[in-house]
């Protein structure tokens, strides 16, 4: 009964993953400007980033619904999330202002980035 409800749960999780990827690597197509204002003063190329970054979650996406390209997609996630950490950082740095947010929702967004690679790793590895 555990193994049915464990695959259930991992099946659901494998289609949210998918749509909020597509659906938020569309969303640096449509609003880049949104993007852009997290990025680290830093970093050159910020238009180029955010659509790169928005390619990236699109084909990670939609790599994850396949079985043969899941574990490729859950490693890419992986990478892509810790690739994009410092903009969470900087988020959390600006305590919210880049995204005029509050503090509580720019120091929260730390956390949860290791919520979705946790969930990232469990679908790279489909035999845990």
């Amino acid at each position: 009964m555990f193994q049915f409800k464990k695959h259930m749960i991992k099946t659901i999780t494998i289609f949210i993953m998918s749509f909020f990827y597509v659906s938020v690597g569309v969303s640096h197509f449509k609003t880049p400007d949104w993007y852009i204002k997290i990025i680290p003063p830093v970093l050159p190329y910020k238009l180029e980033l955010v659509y790169l970054s928005g390619l990236f979650e699109i084909l990670f996406g939609i790599l994850l619904i396949f079985n043969k390209t899941r574990s490729l997609a859950g490693w890419g996630l992986i990478l892509f999330l810790l690739a994009v950490y410092p903009a969470n950082i900087y988020l959390a740095i600006t305590n919210g202002q880049a995204l005029n947010t509050t503090p509580f929702v720019a120091w929260g967004r730390l956390p949860i980035q290791f919520l979705f690679i946790g969930l990232a790793y469990w679908h790279a590895n489909e035999n845990r």
